[in-house]
């Protein structure tokens, strides 16, 4: 009952896997980093409906949230530094033309229990 099939939906999410420089024209480091993410995976989970206020008290009353995940697979790897794709394709191929969509979620906290995992998630707009 703590996470029913018919209840998850399918989600993409992408873990960070570090920074790389950024180098100029004639290939000397600029000083600056550029964040690097793995592929983004497919994953079945429970996602809440939009969240309106902060009143449930699980991330605490200022937290900065939209809506809430919850699964009871304690393995899952995602964690703050991951990014998601909720109702968007990473990418799709129409003919020979792959468009890459940019993610739409990050995650804001994680807390953990027992027997389940729920994630707070904030809507992003990624140009």
């Amino acid at each position: 009952m703590r996470s029913l099939e018919r209840n998850k939906q399918k989600i993409y999410y992408s873990l960070y896997s570090g920074k790389t420089p950024v180098l100029d024209e004639y290939g000397n480091q600029t000083g600056e980093y550029e964040l690097t993410y793995a592929t983004p995976v497919e994953y079945m989970i429970n996602v809440s409906a939009a969240r309106g206020t902060a009143d449930v008290e699980q991330f605490g009353i200022n937290t900065n949230y939209t809506k809430t995940m919850v699964t009871n697979d304690l393995s899952c790897p995602i964690d703050e530094t991951t990014r998601l794709w909720i109702n968007r394709v990473p990418s799709e191929t129409v003919g020979e033309v792959v468009t890459t969509y940019p993610h739409n979620y990050v995650v804001v906290s994680v807390a953990k229990s027992i027997n389940s995992v729920t994630y707070a998630i904030r809507e992003v707009s990624v140009t």
